[in-house]
């Protein structure tokens, strides 16, 4: 039931004095890198001044513009000698973030992930497919060496080329698919148009979700699709990559591993710690990485903490799906609108498909949001009175959880673009 009993079960108290041991060290590491070390000199921060949990408090918090800022080694905190691997973000929202592991550094992730995996049932019998970008992204790299680890026999698939990674699933005997939310709900509309019924004539038992929020829904459409259990996983490159929060065979919330990072949730706009169960912005400082640790980085994603034990017994606090990111928020006539927020609402109409994508426009000084929605191809074919009941049941439904009312277009299955990697899920025009 465990990869590290010892670690997983730990009290709460032993779990918080092995944090502030942890804490001490990493402060003391980051203060030898050049962002690290003229922040505490300005801040009048000495690291052996941190002597309690509550004492992370005195250190500034750390962000993306951060990194971008003290490109490319700034937060480097040992010599260039001494790192193995270099993985970036995909700079998609501006020069791009990059961080650099020692190799205790790629085995301690490298660890995080095999007990993530292990947590959810797979074993070094499975055999698993990858169907996730190798490069600078960390999710195809995180996750094989974490399988390797595990003992199974790992595939690494990549990305895209849909026909291929079903006749690998049929040849090889996959039961483990790792695949991003919007790309495995694509999948299976090729499975249907090879003939493939991915519950009878694969061995597929587990898929883990990551790279892009989803809903409760997506989740449960691509369980009952496929036939299997769908865990939903946590990372971003800032720390290390996949395995920083995962699910377990409950489904109740992600335990985030907290031997090896330090969680806060506050108040995006205050800066001010929430309570426990409250909604907020979730920061992480690291507390095993060597090569680039980093204090109290404000991740701009939002969740919260989940009151209370987990039925698996592991004591590791557990954390809400992603709802959004506090810069992924769109703000139209005044209102803020999470994509996720759309997507929940559609996945929960019937007849709606596994696509949609929301654009933004600006007319005659008005701000405009339309949504496009793949719905089922039988809508097209017959009675048009029973089309246009389901685009009133779209706009009404999403009027009542966003409060404004967008316009909202129907087309047939496939006919918007699909991505192999994040789903392209809104195209704001207003600034052109």
């Amino acid at each position: 039931m465990y990869w590290e009993e010892d670690i997983e079960t730990m009290s709460r108290k032993k779990l918080e004095d092995l944090q502030l041991a942890r804490l001490r060290e990493s402060v003391k590491k980051a203060s030898a890198s050049v962002f690290y070390g003229d922040l505490f000199r300005k801040a009048g921060i000495e690291p052996n001044e941190i002597r309690s949990l509550d004492d992370i408090r005195k250190i500034p918090f750390t962000t993306k513009d951060d990194l971008r800022e003290h490109w490319p080694y700034g937060f480097l905190a040992v010599s260039k000698d001494k790192l193995v691997r270099m993985h970036s973000s995909s700079g998609t929202t501006g020069r791009a973030t990059v961080i650099f592991h020692t190799i205790d550094d790629v085995n301690e992730w490298t660890n995080i992930v095999a007990r993530s995996m292990y947590m959810t049932g797979m074993r070094s019998s499975d055999v698993f497919q990858n169907m996730m970008t190798y490069g600078l992204f960390t999710g195809g790299l995180g996750f094989h060496y974490g399988a390797e680890k595990l003992g199974a026999l790992v595939i690494p698939a990549g990305a895209g080329n849909s026909k291929r990674q079903i006749q690998i699933m049929q040849d090889f005997g996959t039961t483990v698919m790792h695949v991003i939310p919007s790309y495995a709900l694509h999948l299976f509309s090729v499975f249907e148009e090879v003939g493939v019924d991915p519950g009878n004539d694969t061995q597929l038992r587990i898929a883990f979700l990551g790279a892009e929020p989803h809903s409760e829904k997506t989740r449960e459409k691509i369980e009952e699709f496929y036939g299997i259990k769908a865990y939903n996983s946590y990372g971003l490159s800032e720390m290390d990559g996949p395995g920083v929060a995962f699910e377990c065979q409950f489904q109740n919330g992600m335990h985030i591993w907290e031997d090896n990072f330090i969680v806060e949730i506050i108040n995006p706009d205050t800066l001010e710690p929430v309570p426990e169960g409250e909604e907020g912005e979730l920061v992480l400082t690291t507390l095993l990485r060597d090569g680039m640790p980093i204090l109290r980085y404000r991740t701009k994603d939002l969740t919260r903490i989940i009151p209370g034990a987990c039925e698996c017994g592991r004591t590791h606090a557990r954390i809400e799906r992603i709802k959004g990111r506090t810069d992924d928020m769109l703000i139209l006539k005044g209102v803020n609108i999470f994509p996720i927020q759309i997507e929940k609402k559609l996945m929960d109409i019937p007849g709606v498909g596994t696509n949609f994508l929301i654009i933004l426009e600006r007319k005659d000084f008005n701000d405009h949001m339309t949504v496009r929605v793949e719905v089922q191809k039988e809508f097209f074919s017959g009675d048009l009175k029973q089309l246009e009941d389901l685009r009133h049941r779209i706009g009404e439904e999403l009027k009542s959880d966003i409060l404004i009312t967008p316009k909202v277009e129907l087309v047939e299955p496939g006919s918007l673009p699909k991505s192999e990697g994040k789903a392209v899920r809104v195209v704001d025009n207003r600034e052109e």
